[in-house]
């Protein structure tokens, strides 16, 4: 059964850094493109980055600059690195996964919380 687990949210303050983990189990994703998402209160999921089997990335314009994905394949982990955090960046953060090379996201993880303080 394929899962994803996201960790690494928490409480923060406007200006820190954080680095979420999503851990990948079931299978091997090291030729998939793996993503994060986000779903601030009482708005629709928004798009957060992505990054492809060869490490190529894509950020939202509102993170671009700031966040920065990266990933491990032999410990099939994604991290999404999360700098000068501000309050609107508070949000359940999902990290989803797609086939092999690229499709749909068709793996979500369960989310972990962010929340920002200003």
């Amino acid at each position: 059964q394929v899962q994803l687990v996201e960790s690494g949210g928490g409480l923060m303050q406007a200006g820190d850094s954080l680095r979420l983990s999503c851990a990948a189990s079931g299978r091997t994703f090291s030729r998939n493109t793996l993503g994060w998402f986000r779903r601030p209160p009482g708005k629709e999921r928004q798009f957060v980055g992505s990054i492809t089997w060869s490490s190529s990335t894509s950020y939202a314009d509102s993170v671009k600059g700031r966040f920065t994905m990266s990933r491990d394949n032999a410990k099939n982990t994604v991290f999404l690195l999360l700098n000068n955090l501000k309050p609107e960046d508070t949000a359940v953060y999902y990290c989803a996964a797609t086939p092999a090379y690229g499709g749909g996201w068709i793996y979500w993880g369960q989310g972990t919380q962010v929340t920002v303080s200003s």
